[in-house]
């Protein structure tokens, strides 16, 4: 299965698992991750998530295989946009457990949880720019709301990708590991399995408020949608398949 669901007292683990994939997020993981966090918003017992990726990564990024024939208009209705809505209204506390690589989607879908936890290994960044594209699910805007001006223009310009001492002094993340993330994360579930979960939910609330209703995600989604007609799309993909570097025209 691509997604493991290990239900814990008090919290939940799901598990991103496409290891031969480093857990690239295709269309029907993000919708199992949706309908998991949609049961656990439903589930009186499930206080927490914890969300991790299988065998060393998080996940990294958005399956190439299924982007690189869809255009513009294939975007506009594409099933993933309603999978990030679901994700990112899930309303109690969502931890990201992070070792490896978690890039593009991956790291998007990092970005969507309240707690996020570094392991010794983890590596992010939003290098959607390399193909052509921008990150499409808000992970720029987050990010900038995260990092400020210089530090997000850095990343999602230039598509670098940085380590985890960097994203946690850059303020990416509250918490980081020595070694794997998952131990601290899950510690970090107890403890707040623990804590009075209307509580929990109403503080979420009224954080994503604060934040989301700074972010204009639609331009954001717009911007995406448009340059999946362009033949610079089409040269990024390609040159990430051939594994050389991409010779863009603005076309």
């Amino acid at each position: 299965m691509d997604l493991l669901i290990a239900p814990h007292k008090g919290w939940t683990l799901l598990t991103l698992n496409r290891p031969a994939a480093r857990n690239a997020l295709t269309t029907a993981l993000l919708a199992a991750v949706a309908d998991a966090l949609d049961a656990a918003a439903a589930d009186p017992a499930c206080r927490v998530v914890v969300l991790t990726g299988a065998e060393g990564n998080f996940a990294a990024g958005a399956d190439i295989a299924e982007i690189a024939s869809k255009g513009s208009a294939e975007c506009r209705v594409d099933p993933r946009k309603g999978h990030w809505t679901r994700i990112r209204a899930f309303p109690k506390p969502l931890i990201a457990a992070v070792d490896g690589f978690a890039l593009g989607g991956g790291f998007e879908l990092a970005l969507m949880a309240d707690a996020m936890v570094l392991g010794a290994t983890a590596r992010v960044g939003l290098p959607e720019t390399s193909l052509g594209i921008l990150p499409g699910a808000g992970g720029g805007q987050r990010l900038l709301a995260l990092v400020g001006r210089a530090r997000a223009s850095r990343l999602v310009l230039t598509g670098e990708i940085i380590d985890a001492p960097t994203a946690l002094e850059w303020g990416i993340a509250a918490w980081g590991a020595d070694g794997l993330a998952l131990p601290v994360a899950e510690a970090l579930a107890e403890s707040l399995a623990k804590r009075a979960p209307l509580a929990l939910r109403a503080a979420k609330r009224a954080l994503v408020a604060g934040d989301e209703t700074r972010l204009d995600l639609a331009g954001e989604r717009e911007g995406f949608e448009a340059l999946f007609d362009t033949a610079d799309k089409a040269e990024g993909i390609a040159a990430f398949r051939e594994k050389r570097k991409p010779q863009f025209r603005g076309e």
